[in-house]
């Protein structure tokens, strides 16, 4: 089926994964350009901290590549194998990466050790100009993919946003390390090693973060009250429905799909019946903010 063709929330929801996509290309450009310049940094400026931070940068790279993979099968539409849809390949990208942060701070933390009791020479002073610009970049470009995951509901760039924060929080405690090492002088060669096994920590608690936030989409969590109760209020708005039992929203991907029970007067005809659940399935997929893109309704008539 052509996108042309695609009936309009699953054009909407490839159409949101396509954006997400390229989002993610354009943050792994990024990543492998920062990556080239961190090595250079730290071996020219003899930093651990520089080269554990490129180190970082490339398999950032690795797990985009899992994200904008995730995106590009979300983007399918739904057929005979998948009746709801491909959605949960991008909360299944999602969990894949931030497993993989949570393992990568165990990495880095066990390198920085190993320079923290090795012996070298201490950090050169303009590495502190390298750091900086790389902290200011990661901070906008992680503002940027935050502001796309929350207009389009994705967990998996939300975490894409996390991990480039988190980016941004071990070049700054790089940049910390460098300092008080080059300012200390003899002596304090390890600080910026230091600083590295802290950013570890930081990393294994927003990998922690990131692990619970997937998780929560693969086992259908409950979607926020005031979704469900936006969901309660478009169906009660609709002529002919009396009253609501039971409301289930779940996430898939980028769209939610809605099981409802709406009541009826007991006295219409099936035809009729027929009608409102059509006019609440339609009100709820029009509501284009919530992201729905199937609705199932069943009428009850009214006690």
């Amino acid at each position: 089926m052509t996108p042309a063709a695609l009936p309009p929330p699953h054009a909407a929801a490839k159409q949101r994964a396509d954006d997400s996509a390229r989002l993610v290309l354009r943050g792994m450009g990024l990543n492998a350009v920062l990556a080239l310049a961190k090595f250079a940094g730290g071996i020219f400026g003899h930093t651990y901290a520089l080269i554990a931070d490129g180190a970082e940068s490339l398999l950032d790279i690795l797990t985009s590549v899992i994200v904008w993979a995730g995106f590009r099968v979300a983007a399918q539409p739904p057929d005979a194998d998948h009746p709801y849809g491909h959605g949960k390949a991008e909360s299944l990208a999602a969990l894949a990466v931030a497993a993989f942060v949570f393992a990568m701070s165990g990495w880095i933390g066990w390198h920085a050790i190993h320079e923290i009791v090795t012996p070298h020479r201490g950090p050169s002073w303009w590495t502190l100009v390298l750091l900086a610009i790389v902290v200011v970049v990661k901070l906008i470009f992680s503002r940027r993919v935050g502001a796309k995951s929350i207009e389009v509901g994705s967990t998996a760039l939300g975490v894409e946003a996390m991990h480039h924060w988190s980016d941004a929080v071990t070049s700054a405690a790089a940049f910390v390390g460098i300092s008080i090492a080059i300012w200390g002088g003899k002596g304090w060669e390890t600080a910026d090693d230091w600083a590295a096994l802290f950013a570890c920590v930081v990393i294994a608690f927003n990998g922690v973060t990131m692990i619970s936030r997937a998780l929560g989409d693969v086992m259908d969590s409950a979607v926020a009250p005031s979704f469900e109760n936006e969901v309660r209020s478009l169906a009660l708005a609709v002529p002919g429905v009396r009253a609501l039992d039971k409301v289930r929203v779940r996430k898939s991907g980028l769209s939610h799909l809605v099981d409802i029970q709406v009541r009826v007067e007991g006295d219409l005809s099936v035809r009729a019946g027929h009608d409102i659940a059509h006019a609440v399935k339609d009100a709820l997929i029009a509501s284009a903010p919530h992201a729905i893109s199937d609705v199932s309704v069943h009428i009850e008539p009214m006690k």
